[in-house]
């Protein structure tokens, strides 16, 4: 860090608690100077020392408008805060376009990409084109009109600067420990102990902060301060331990009569070419008009202690022993009245804001015409100013909505665009939405079609047509179960035929009995059923019927026969689709069917033949 950037530091600050260090120094002058006519010079005094701080902070808060420099406002970090001192890596939308370090006052381009506020300034200043760095990085091509920067179409992003204000930082100062967060950072920098810093007197030394006033009272050999009385120069120490020979009275004379046509000349060096304002308390320095400037930028240190030990100085010539308190109290009653109504006018000037201020202040302030004139003038240039202000930014805003403006036809375009096609979309999805219906009506009906093939083909396939049909039975225990239970009471076999053309018929099972052999046998029935040449066969059918429960060990079948009542509605032509069955309700016995000794049942299959004796 280099000493202009320290003594920038310092003159910030001090502009910052300006009012704090007027208020304070006015209440000390008062209280020392007991005698009346020497409050103007005491003011006058104190004008001066103003004066030059408030220009000093005007030129650390501005560039030079001489020409542009080499880099941007020469402050602690000018191009941004380095990421080094981040406790995390920051993100690359942190990160400024130019310089490549955190964000300082981040400023965002019509392009969207971000700058530090200092950055953009010498970006455009030193460029007359200049054209943003991240658009001309990524795609030259994309290269547009938004990519043109300048200071006033740019914006403050408010929401990047708080969330950089929050970062978790620490001071890269070796041997000091301070951490925080962003927005605490640079008042620690101006007040960091263990920074270096350049001696102000200019003698060339770098001290810490915290060892400045050691090295200012002992060791700077340029603090030298010339006695008012004997015109000596004078280290610090050797000032501070200094006493003049001569008549103390008529020296207080001198100073009384002296004092008004000091303060009357007091322009004069205030508008001096060669010599340092401050050269009434002791100040040696001599110089072009530029050499003094930068001196009184520099050396606002070394004029406060000039100032302190002219205070001192005063306090032990007026009041060498302390006898003239009671004397003093009128003058003081009489300072601190003037004292509060000066404090009220300063408190006014104060907040009308930071101003720019073209001359020097005047050295006399007490009358009240000028005072008014002042007030008047600075209220005109606080008004200008934020006429400025407000333009600037009313053009910032008015760029801005331009912008949002385009955009906003753009999206109503695409949206318009959309609409068109998603209503396009809707009639498609309707028309395919019908063909889905009618596509799914078709299956449906070839499903049942193919349902009702598969059941033709199935008692095809089963069928006989000559009077003899073998059934296979699977599944018996289970099937025997749900006829227990009731959930299927009996089972019917596919349908078979006497002859080609002949009868149709098909048998019906009760596994768990029906009527009387319900629950203890196993009932077999006889169904004729309608069939597609009834019209050209004699009725009723008059055919004996034999049925039998085959042992698949082939030792002893069940065999049961029967033949038809000719007058049983049972065997007379079909009017619906089977007539009412009839056999034998007590078949066989559930015992015999369920014994190991019989083999009726095997793997849980039993079959069941019927044959019809067509012959008869």
């Amino acid at each position: 860090m280099s000493a202009t950037d320290l003594i920038k530091q310092i003159a910030r600050l001090l502009h910052r608690f300006e009012v704090a260090l007027w208020t304070l120094m006015l209440n000390v002058l008062f209280h020392i100077y007991w005698s009346g006519c020497l409050l103007v010079s005491a003011v006058s005094v104190f004008h001066i020392f103003h004066s030059s701080l408030l220009q000093m902070a005007e030129r650390a808060d501005r560039v030079s408008p001489d020409g542009p420099g080499s880099s941007p406002d020469e402050n602690e970090f000018p191009f941004g805060y380095p990421t080094s001192i981040c406790e995390n890596v920051p993100d690359h939308k942190y990160l400024c376009s130019s310089c490549n370090n955190v964000l300082k006052k981040a400023q965002q381009t019509l392009c969207g990409h971000r700058y530090c506020s200092a950055c953009l300034s010498w970006v455009v200043r030193n460029n007359k084109n200049p054209i943003c760095q991240k658009c001309n990085a990524e795609d030259p091509g994309t290269v547009n009109e938004g990519s043109l920067l300048t200071e006033e179409r740019a914006f403050s992003d408010a929401a990047i600067n708080k969330e950089i204000s929050e970062f978790k930082v620490h001071c890269g100062t070796p041997g000091c420990s301070w951490s925080g967060i962003m927005k605490n950072f640079e008042d620690h920098q101006s007040l960091c102990e263990y920074a270096l810093i350049p001696c102000h007197t200019g003698c060339g030394q770098m001290v810490m902060r915290k060892k400045l006033a050691d090295h200012l009272e002992n060791g700077c050999v340029n603090n030298v301060t010339t006695c008012q009385k004997c015109k000596r120069r004078l280290s610090s120490n050797e000032y501070q331990k200094h006493t003049c020979d001569g008549n103390s009275s008529k020296e207080q004379k001198r100073m009384h009569t002296e004092g008004p046509s000091k303060e009357k000349n007091h322009s004069t060096p205030l508008n001096s070419k060669d010599s340092c304002r401050f050269s009434e308390i002791g100040c040696s320095f001599r110089g072009s008009k530029e050499k003094t400037k930068e001196h009184e930028k520099t050396a606002v240190g070394t004029h406060l202690m000039m100032l302190l030990q002219h205070i001192k100085q005063l306090r032990a010539s007026l009041c060498p022993a302390g006898g003239t308190a009671n004397g003093i109290i009128p003058h003081l009653a009489t300072a601190e009245s003037k004292v509060k109504g000066l404090e009220r006018k300063v408190s006014d000037l104060q907040l009308q804001g930071a101003l720019e201020v073209s001359g020097d202040l005047e050295v006399d302030c007490f009358p009240g015409s000028s005072v008014c004139e002042e007030e008047s003038i600075l209220q005109r240039l606080v008004r200008e100013k934020v006429i400025s202000e407000l333009e600037n930014k009313l053009h910032v805003f008015e760029n801005i909505v331009a912008v949002l403006n385009k955009e906003v036809e753009t999206s109503n375009l695409e949206i318009a665009a959309f609409r068109r096609k998603s209503g396009l979309d809707q009639d498609v999805i309707q028309s395919l939405e019908l063909k889905i219906t009618e596509l799914h009506r078709c299956l449906t009906q070839k499903d049942a079609g193919l349902s009702k093939l598969h059941k033709r083909l199935q008692s095809f396939e089963q069928a006989s047509y000559d009077g003899v049909f073998l059934w296979k039975i699977t599944d018996v225990n289970r099937k025997y179960h749900d006829s227990v239970t009731g959930r299927v009471v009996s089972l019917f076999s596919p349908a078979f035929y006497t002859a080609k053309y002949g009868y149709k018929v098909c048998l019906r099972i009760y596994l768990n009995g029906d009527g009387t052999g319900k629950g203890t046998h196993v009932s077999l029935f006889f169904v004729v059923m309608k069939g597609e040449y009834d019209a050209l066969l004699p009725w009723p059918f008059k055919h004996k019927v034999t049925f039998m429960m085959l042992d698949q060990n082939n030792r002893e079948h069940v065999i049961d026969a029967f033949r038809p009542d000719l007058t049983s509605a049972s065997f007379q032509r079909p009017v619906s689709d089977m007539n009412v069955a009839s056999g034998c309700p007590m078949f066989l016995p559930l015992c015999k069917l369920q014994s190991p000794k019989y083999a009726y049942v095997r793997e849980d299959t039993l079959f069941l033949k019927c044959i019809i004796e067509t012959n008869s």
